[in-house]
């Protein structure tokens, strides 16, 4: 029996060390991450050319835990989509307006101000909006992930796309 407790704990210690091996140290202030910059890959950010995105660890395309932060511009409206991968969020600056449902509705959005805390589960179509003030707000999913529009008409991705950009 202390054999079998013994392998176990090994194993267990020797799994956890091997996770948390690629996890690089990282600590930022607010100003730091708004310095930071963002990306041009949309992965599972809703492929909107008004929000950018910055990947803090993993890789949103490919199986496995990754965290992004989201910055979305002031006076920007994202319309309902979803996601296959169930997703956890926190709102980090500004004032973020999120809502559930199929299609935009701005008497369904929820105000959440920084410090908030918010899921996207899997499939279930989602929108946002932001007013006044840039926001960000950091997403942590395990992937890969994607982004698909109730209406593909709404797509901002597909209207880039089919304009040349």
């Amino acid at each position: 029996m202390l054999k079998s407790l013994v392998i176990t704990t090994l194993v267990f210690l020797t799994v956890g060390q091997t996770a948390n091996s690629s996890l690089r140290q990282m600590r930022m202030t607010p100003a730091e991450i708004a310095a930071s910059g963002a990306e041009d890959d949309q992965t599972g950010v809703a492929g909107s050319a008004a929000g950018q995105r910055r990947v803090l660890f993993g890789d949103p395309a490919s199986a496995g835990y990754y965290s992004i932060l989201l910055f979305v511009p002031a006076h920007t409206t994202i319309q309902a989509h979803s996601h296959r991968d169930n997703r956890m969020a926190t709102v980090v600056s500004g004032e973020w307006h999120f809502g559930y449902g199929n299609e935009f509705n701005a008497a369904a959005l929820k105000t959440l101000p920084p410090g908030s805390v918010y899921s996207e589960p899997g499939g279930t179509n989602h929108f946002a909006q932001t007013t006044s003030d840039p926001v960000i707000v950091q997403i942590s999913g395990y992937g890969p992930t994607d982004t698909h529009y109730f209406d593909p008409a709404k797509d901002p991705g597909a209207k880039q796309h089919s304009s040349g950009y």
